[in-house]
């Protein structure tokens, strides 16, 4: 339908058509989605990355330096939620993906299988990408294996906590239908969790995957990737488990006898 308004000497203009009422709004290009993945995770790697470079440049203080690598991923992350979140829905992680996918195969309402198997490698490019980029924005060699070991079962713990928390944090909100507050949300969150985890939350395996490619401040060994990522899946059924445990649907009153 095309809604027309009248100019001030009373002729007629046409504005642009608007959907009839009820109508299914178009879908968003999967090509369109797949790319605001990868630029996304791209650059929320290169905003950990060398955010983290800049930090060891400026002091030698490691709480300082942790302190500002937060700080920056904290308010990148919300930009970038805020911008790509109408796009692809902003997930940058493979580990959201997989849990949108699981949760929606009953109810339509989410990735599909097909988008699911676009926006991981999508994240993972994008991830590698990003990390390259940091390091030639800061002139450090483009690729360098990560000689930073986070192997220790601790490390490992904290990554099952902080994947855990982000899914129960993403899913409840969507669940309460209150997923207008992610880009706050999840960055706080995370910037939180950068404190609370010992394993400064990684929670996602394309950034994980990304970061094994800089020998700088933010990086993980390559040795160190797998667990990482297999303790971040754990994590993500967990805090999927733990969704469903507290936003249980409620039940609706019997009926009373009439008197």
């Amino acid at each position: 339908m095309t809604v027309t308004h009248e100019s001030a000497t009373g002729s007629p203009i046409a504005a642009e058509p608007q959907p009839a009422p009820g109508a299914i709004p178009p879908r968003t290009p999967l090509v369109a989605k797949a790319a605001a993945e990868l630029f996304g995770t791209a650059a929320l790697v290169a905003v950990v990355v060398g955010s983290g470079i800049q930090a060891t440049e400026l002091t030698h203080d490691v709480g300082l330096q942790l302190l500002v690598n937060s700080l920056a991923t904290v308010f990148g992350l919300g930009v970038l939620i805020t911008l790509l979140g109408p796009v692809s829905g902003a997930h940058f992680n493979p580990a959201v993906t997989l849990a949108e996918w699981w949760t929606a195969r009953r109810s339509g309402a989410g990735v599909t299988l097909r988008e699911a198997a676009v926006y991981v490698p999508a994240q993972i490019v994008g991830a590698i990408a990003g990390a390259v980029l940091a390091d030639a924005m800061f002139g450090e060699p483009l690729v360098k294996w990560s000689t930073h070991d986070r192997s220790a079962g601790h490390l490992l713990l904290g990554e099952v906590v902080a994947t855990a928390g982000l899914i129960l944090l993403i899913f409840g909100l969507a669940r309460t239908d209150r997923l207008r507050f992610a880009p706050v949300a999840v960055a706080s969150y995370i910037g939180a969790a950068y404190w609370f985890t010992s394993s400064t939350s990684f929670a996602n395996p394309a950034v994980t995957i990304g970061r094994a490619f800089t020998d700088t401040f933010a990086g993980i060994a390559p040795g160190s990737v797998a667990g990482f990522i297999g303790v971040q899946l754990v994590g993500a059924v967990v805090g999927l488990a733990l969704v469903a445990l507290i936003f249980m649907p409620g039940r609706e009153a019997a009926e009373q006898p009439a008197a």
